[in-house]
């Protein structure tokens, strides 16, 4: 048998080629879109991808699952549980089986044993990796998608919060705690193979370390301690991360099925005489690192670093409308596996950032100050500083006068944010608060960032207020 891990660092997404040597035949365990990996993966192991297995409808990042059926002929295997609004509408396009609780895999002597484990999703399913040409013949691991990872467990209020399910969250949460049970029950030495890390926003404090072991969890992962279903309800729907827009897209998305990359149409190269009028009239995102869009850029666009762009770019985008970028034309393969690994595929031209700033549009920049430069404008209310950091880190601790407008939702909260004073962007180390700067330079506002951040507030001696409330 051979099992080969994939981490998407950027998604903090994890997938599996679970293969027999025996057979030359190969499965995926939760594809992403970019599905080159497991192709040339499996070639140079002398196998050939048969299947793609998915855990559940995900919500995060576009399935491969269809890029795999086109590319490589590989068969679905696609949950069957849950109710008729989330099953997979897409399965009968492809060869494909429906799982239920109890069916098998079969690739050679490798067998998976589906396993349903409802709560993050109604339909969610785990897969029991058996080798039988193992000798032992019994289960080795778990493939357990969204549902428990590592030092965590995965979230039951996305149907609520992205898809507007109202009441789905205690509901989930309720089967979660059932499910929970019966993962106790199975036994400790069985190595556990989680959808996601740390990062991710599929569920709170996940850890960064690949697997684990369901011992190890049984004894340590705190949402595998209780004992009452009421407080692991309280527990688990508590202090989430914010539910990014786009995962309400991405859960329509891989219902109903992505579109095949090779039918999108191609990104088009405007000249740079058009892209004034481009960005007073849409959305240009400039993917320059921070501190380079800070001493300069096009008036009207926003920034968001290509290292950050599949983190964020789903939160300001809409998915409706066309999106253009500035970057350099090396970057752009990249750039677009990235936005199209969240669906963002509406991407109708990009501006190439060399040509933008020999043509001399980059006019407007904005102000980077230290704490210790921005402090005494602060406390005197001079400015209006913004901590737009998660709700969670607010929480434990925040800047005196600081109010919360988590950097996700401030297109949506413009009209909310007063515009009587400047404006300070604040977050933990200045990455996200320079996103929201451009933001904000955008919607017109006279606003500096404060570079480094809430850490570097602290590492100054600073005042720092203790817990607090955010909005929700």
């Amino acid at each position: 048998m051979l099992l080969k891990y994939f981490y998407d660092q950027s998604l903090a997404h994890a997938s599996y080629l679970v293969g027999c040597q025996r057979s030359g035949e190969a499965v995926v365990i939760d594809p992403g879109r970019d599905v080159e990996p497991y192709l040339a993966a499996a070639a140079a192991e002398g196998l050939r991808i048969v299947g793609s297995a998915e855990t559940h409808i995900h919500a995060d990042f576009v399935s491969g699952s269809r890029e795999l059926a086109d590319r490589a002929g590989a068969r679905l295997y696609l949950s069957d549980e849950g109710p008729a609004d989330w099953k997979y509408q897409f399965a009968d396009r492809h060869d494909s089986q429906r799982l239920k609780h109890g069916d098998t895999i079969r690739v050679g002597k490798v067998m998976l044993e589906v396993v349903h484990t409802p709560g993050h999703t109604p339909e969610h399913i785990s897969f029991l990796l058996t080798d039988e040409g193992g000798g032992a013949n019994v289960p080795m691991g778990i493939f357990t998608g969204d549902f428990v990872f590592v030092g965590s467990i995965g979230r039951p209020d996305l149907l609520e919060t992205a898809a507007g399910v109202q009441g789905s969250a205690e509901a989930g949460a309720r089967l979660l705690y059932q499910s929970m049970r019966k993962f106790r029950e199975l036994p400790d030495h069985l190595q556990v193979w989680p959808a996601h890390g740390a990062g991710s926003a599929c569920g709170k404090g996940l850890g960064a370390i690949p697997s684990t072991t369901v011992g190890y969890e049984k004894l340590f992962n705190p949402a595998l301690q209780f004992a009452d279903e009421r407080k692991f309800v309280d527990y688990i729907l508590a202090d989430q991360p914010e539910t990014p827009f786009y995962f309400a897209v991405m859960k329509r998305v891989n219902k109903v099925g992505p579109e095949l990359v090779r039918n999108l149409p191609p990104l088009k190269s405007p000249s740079p005489d058009l892209l004034p009028t481009i960005a007073r009239k849409g959305l240009t995102i400039d993917v320059s690192p921070a501190a380079e869009f800070a001493t300069g850029h096009v008036p009207g666009t926003i920034n968001v670093p290509l290292n950050m762009l599949a983190q964020w770019a789903g939160f300001f985008v809409d998915y409706e409308e066309p999106l253009h970028l500035i970057a350099e034309p090396t970057t752009l393969p990249e750039i677009l596996k990235r936005l199209r690994s969240i669906g963002i595929d509406k991407v109708c031209g990009s501006f190439d950032a060399s040509q933008v700033k020999a043509a001399g549009l980059r006019t407007e920049s904005y102000r980077s100050l230290t704490p210790q430069d921005l402090r005494s404008s602060i406390e005197r209310g001079d400015v209006k500083l913004l901590d737009v950091r998660s709700g969670t880190e607010f929480r434990d601790g925040r800047i005196a006068g600081a109010e919360h407008r988590f950097v996700g939702k401030l297109l949506r909260e413009m009209n909310d944010i007063d515009r009587s004073r400047p404006v300070v962007a604040q977050c933990q180390g200045g990455g996200r608060s320079a996103i929201a700067t451009s933001i904000l330079q955008r919607a017109g506002f006279d606003v500096t960032n404060m570079a480094g951040g809430f850490n570097a507030w602290k590492a100054a001696g600073l005042p720092v207020a203790q817990p607090a409330e955010a909005p929700a």
